[in-house]
């Protein structure tokens, strides 16, 4: 997705089983200006439909019929690789932010958000950003931090090192900066940043900007 993508090209699915709510939270995105290409009930219908139209930002209910949104958000990324999960939960339990992230969700809001909250999060989300509730975002980062401080054997396997440039660039990305944002942030080429980028992507085996975005949250990267 481009860095000047307008609210009309990013297309959004809702994932919820209530019909009241799943329903005025399309009319909201609608009123607003997105296109909702699809909405689903369930983790069946969430693979089926992301499939089929390829939203770019799924809203993803934590409490679902057929399962629960962490997999949910695994079926839809698994048919789906380029679409970006936010959850919107009415849950704020610990191990509900944490299933989903680990699922591959990009970002985690409770319902009690307001409508210009949740707006602007699609948003962030679209554009490759992480976005948590306040407090939320800490709960993600001291998890993976104890996980990386506890014993080498109780690790998974050993995470390949980047250059201090890399990182420092990953560090923007993870903030949802553009390529050439971090450019001029950091006196380089728009260029040099891509380079940095992809021998990132390449040296994690990472697909893209979201999945980075992840992995610094996960290394504790702010």
């Amino acid at each position: 997705m481009g860095d000047t993508e307008t609210d009309e090209q990013i297309t959004v699915m809702v994932v919820d089983d209530h019909p009241m709510w799943r329903d005025a939270v399309a009319r909201d995105l609608e009123g607003a200006g997105f296109t909702v290409v699809a909405t689903a009930d369930g983790v069946a219908t969430a693979g089926r439909r992301a499939a089929a139209t390829r939203p770019g930002v799924v809203l993803m209910d934590m409490q679902l019929p057929d399962g629960n949104g962490a997999a949910a958000t695994a079926a839809v990324l698994e048919v789906s690789p380029d679409s970006r999960v936010l959850v919107l939960s009415a849950s704020s339990e610990r191990d509900d932010v944490l299933d989903a992230v680990k699922a591959g969700a990009s970002g985690y809001l409770v319902k009690s958000a307001s409508v210009e909250e949740l707006l602007d999060a699609v948003r962030a989300t679209a554009a490759g950003q992480a976005v948590f509730t306040p407090g939320l975002a800490g709960l993600v980062l001291g998890e993976y931090r104890r996980m990386s401080s506890a014993p080498a054997d109780e690790q998974g396997p050993a995470v390949p090192q980047l250059t201090e440039r890399e990182t420092e660039v990953l560090r923007f990305v993870a903030k949802g900066l553009s390529a050439k944002q971090i450019a001029t942030k950091l006196s380089l080429s728009h260029r040099t940043v891509e380079n940095h980028v992809q021998a990132t992507l390449r040296k994690l085996q990472l697909a893209n900007r979201v999945e980075l975005t992840r992995y610094a949250i996960e290394q504790g990267l702010e």
